[in-house]
């Protein structure tokens, strides 16, 4: 019995042992890749990235810094030196976005930009904002912050407030603005 008890020690010290070197091991290995708490799990520098679905270009994003924080529990990517991003629909026609900062979240698709946000759309549709929302998912664009659209008939709004709109700009909906809206009357005639 006492034998048993000695081998039985002695598997408890090796086992505790292996343990110790297996998490020092670890930690080890840990701190040769310099990553600490809250650090970004990759660094991109002068980012071209091009996205092509059936051979079509679909998006273009440059971007002079990335930073990937896909290792955290809410994992995002942060452009903090800015983005611009250029999006070809299923004509070919082309719309750009570009801000001095922007981050993405990847469990919700939403992408926030910052400071000077400027979209450029195919049809001349100008939105300048110092923020806005992108929802991916949903397609649509919002702010709670002052912005100035111009569409492509000739007509602007001045937020002060925000708006919701779909990501086409088909669907607009600004809570408070002032401007010009231009009426086709012969449209407003057919509807009588």
């Amino acid at each position: 019995m006492h034998t048993y008890i000695n081998m039985l020690k002695s598997v408890m010290v090796l086992v505790l042992a292996i343990t110790l070197f297996a998490c020092e091991s670890n930690y080890q290995n840990v701190k040769k890749m310099g990553l600490s708490d809250g650090a970004p799990i990759a660094e991109g520098k002068n980012i071209n990235f091009k996205y092509t679905d059936s051979g079509k270009l679909v998006t273009n994003l440059l971007a002079k810094k990335l930073l990937d924080y896909s290792n955290l529990e809410f994992p995002y990517k942060e452009f903090p030196n800015g983005i611009e991003v250029h999006f070809w629909d299923e004509d070919g026609k082309k719309n750009t976005v570009t801000a001095d900062y922007a981050i993405q979240f990847d469990e919700t698709g939403l992408v926030d930009l910052r400071s000077n946000v400027v979209v450029i759309t195919s049809d001349s549709v100008v939105l300048k904002a110092n923020q806005l929302y992108w929802d991916q998912k949903n397609k649509w664009v919002f702010t709670d912050q002052p912005y100035q659209i111009k569409f492509k008939d000739g007509s602007y709004n001045d937020g002060a407030v925000g708006f919701d709109s779909s990501e086409d700009f088909t669907t607009f909906l600004s809570r408070k603005n002032q401007g010009v809206q231009l009426v086709d009357k012969t449209k407003t005639e057919d509807v009588k």
